[in-house]
């Protein structure tokens, strides 16, 4: 069998890695995680919103819509949680009168919170293929509602304001709308900076 000669063999080698990394690269390199890191840095609470939206880096990619829409889902699937925490939180044995009457209160503003995030969540979906005008009414829609469900959120830890329901169920509704009221502030603040921004899927 006749020896193949050292520079075919390098030729040969050279060509063969040339194919492997010609079919393993991408046209363009993207980083999501930046991109996450540097869109959660305009908000009031940039670690909050890194880890809420981190772990969809892949997802979102470097899209502001997809960031915005992905950030609304998380928070209103948060928002249904507290929700039936405050509806468990109403079966409670030994309440209060009053503990019970702003927990009832609480549990109405969470419903109607509910309500106005799934409203902007169906906005921000028909937001991704507006131009023009219809984006501008569509952003507004989004910003209106979402601003609606933050008001709602505060209403809810309101009525726990004052020293007369201090108490283990008020720490635990304070608590769970600081943090919901926190991510619907995410969202705000991600929606408000999408206007002007080319948006794709």
């Amino acid at each position: 069998m006749a020896r193949t000669s050292l520079p075919l063999l390098a030729l040969i080698v050279s060509l063969s890695y040339t194919a492997v990394v010609a079919n393993n690269t991408t046209p363009e390199l993207v980083d999501p995680v930046t991109f996450i890191e540097a869109s959660c840095s305009a908000t009031t609470y940039p670690p909050v919103c890194i880890r809420t939206l981190s772990k969809h880096a892949r997802e979102i990619q470097e899209r502001p819509h997809r960031l915005a829409q992905t950030a609304l889902t998380e928070t209103l699937a948060r928002v249904e949680t507290t929700e039936a925490n405050m509806l468990k939180l109403t079966n409670m044995k030994g309440l209060k009168p009053m503990e019970y009457g702003a927990l009832k209160d609480c549990l109405d503003q969470l419903v109607e919170t509910v309500d106005r995030l799934s409203q902007s969540l169906r906005e921000l979906q028909k937001l991704g293929q507006a131009q023009g005008e219809d984006f501008s009414w569509h952003n507004n829609n989004v910003e209106t509602w979402t601003n609606e469900a933050l008001n709602q959120v505060w209403a809810c830890a309101g009525g726990f304001s004052g020293q007369t329901l201090d108490g283990k169920i008020k720490d635990s509704v304070q608590a769970q709308t600081t943090k919901v009221g926190g991510l619907i502030s995410m969202v705000l603040e991600l929606v408000q900076h999408l206007e002007g921004k080319k948006l794709s899927h």
